[in-house]
């Protein structure tokens, strides 16, 4: 969420006081102490919220609002009002105004103004980042990658459930991309256009489940770690389901649901409920090959975000990636890739415990998944790719348990 303020006010002392009370609650001051100074810092990219005084030497809060949202007809603009000026408060809510406060305010009624703000700020921020990506094409294709014979499962699942409008229970190891696969199961959704409001599980009352569920009218609430949500609201969520609310929910969790259901830890009703549609995340375990798909694209992530050229990647490297074990999956392997881009070393981890054999084993492996998936399962010419004698090439296949047809593409089949 969003920590900027852009503080507006002509006088010093009040910009100092306002500024000292945002800082010590970890936001952002960013002040001005006119229109004309504020105007700059306001662009399309202006990710705050902006709090500014109504009476003001020249142009004043009325046209600091109007200004704004000339700009971003939704950037929240909050002003403050002196005593008396009341009336002009409630014409600048009639003109657009997120809220308006009397001076001078105490800190809790400003920050939680400002919280609500930048709330609203944050939501519209990301439902224009899910316009923009379901605009550029198909979301599953483009934000689901890999090219194993589970990867387009995922994806083919994903596509299957997001039309339905039914409640959706997105599971996968830790660090797999729960959160992720529901934000695609939105944007393919009829809901798409609709607001995607994502939280945690835990601590949640049933009263935030229902302010949720109306923030994401229309669009989808994504509770994150369904199992850790406390009994009695477990109760309470899975009575509004059965009586309807205004979002979709997908429930997401990197625990084994149905485990916890028979066991007693989890509402076997809500459990049920749940799971008529329910999509598995695939650990990078069970698709190595999908590894170095994955990784060139987080180099490539890293390198934009440090500012540098991505480095070369060499077919070593990745064929000792595909033989690590990644506990963490992808949210691992997003480390590697940046720590690989900045020159840190690498901490190997292939075949925990094994002996040198078999961990050579895990890297020949990987190498004949890898050619066969990028010759789309064609044995011959991923024979031919990697320099072996056919007969050399299935000989390993068959020592490994390796089908060719198991990477083969629907196109190609």
């Amino acid at each position: 969420m969003t920590r900027r303020v852009l503080l507006v006010d002509d006088d010093a002392a009040v910009r100092e006081a306002l500024s000292q009370t945002l800082e010590l609650n970890d936001l952002e001051a960013v002040t001005a102490g006119s229109f004309v100074a504020a105007k700059d810092l306001i662009t399309p990219e202006f990710d705050g919220v902006i709090l500014s005084d109504i009476r003001m030497p020249g142009r004043d809060g009325f046209h600091l609002l109007t200004y704004a949202h000339e700009i971003d007809a939704e950037l929240p603009v909050i002003l403050l009002t002196g005593e008396g000026d009341i009336p002009m408060a409630v014409r600048a809510m009639s003109e657009g105004a997120f809220d308006f406060l009397e001076k001078p305010c105490a800190p809790g009624d400003l920050l939680s103004v400002l919280e609500r703000a930048r709330k609203t700020r944050a939501l519209v921020l990301e439902n224009r980042r899910l316009k923009r990506q379901l605009e550029a094409g198909d979301p599953a294709a483009r934000m689901l990658f890999g090219t194993s014979p589970q990867a387009e499962q995922l994806r083919t699942r994903v596509r299957a459930v997001a039309p339905t409008g039914a409640e959706v229970l997105v599971t996968g190891p830790a660090g797999s991309g729960v959160s992720k696969v529901a934000e695609v199961i939105h944007l393919m959704s009829p809901r798409a256009q609709g607001a995607f409001v994502k939280r945690p599980a835990a601590g949640m009352t049933i009263e935030a489940f229902d302010a949720l569920c109306q923030d994401a009218a229309g669009g989808s609430l994504f509770l994150d770690e369904i199992p850790a949500m406390a009994d009695a609201v477990q109760y309470a969520v899975l009575e509004r389901l059965e009586q309807g609310v205004a979002a979709r929910v997908i429930a997401g969790t990197t625990s084994d649901l149905a485990q916890l259901a028979t066991s007693g830890a989890f509402n076997a009703d809500l459990f049920y409920r749940l799971d008529g549609m329910r999509v598995r995340i695939p650990s990078l375990a069970e698709r190595p090959e999908d590894i170095p798909v994955l990784f060139r694209h987080y180099v490539a992530q890293a390198a934009e975000q440090a500012g540098i050229a991505a480095p070369e990647i060499s077919q070593e490297h990745l064929a000792m990636l595909m033989a690590q074990d990644w506990p963490g999956n992808a949210r691992s392997l997003m480390s590697a890739a940046m720590r690989f881009v900045l020159g840190m070393p690498e901490e190997v981890s292939v075949g925990s415990g094994l002996g040198l054999a078999e961990q050579m084993a895990q890297v020949e492996r990987s190498l004949l998944i890898a050619a066969l998936g990028r010759q789309n399962g064609r044995a011959s010419a991923a024979a031919a790719a990697l320099k072996l004698p056919r007969k050399t090439f299935y000989d390993k296949l068959a020592r490994y348990g390796i089908r060719p047809e198991d990477y083969r593409r629907a196109s190609d089949a």
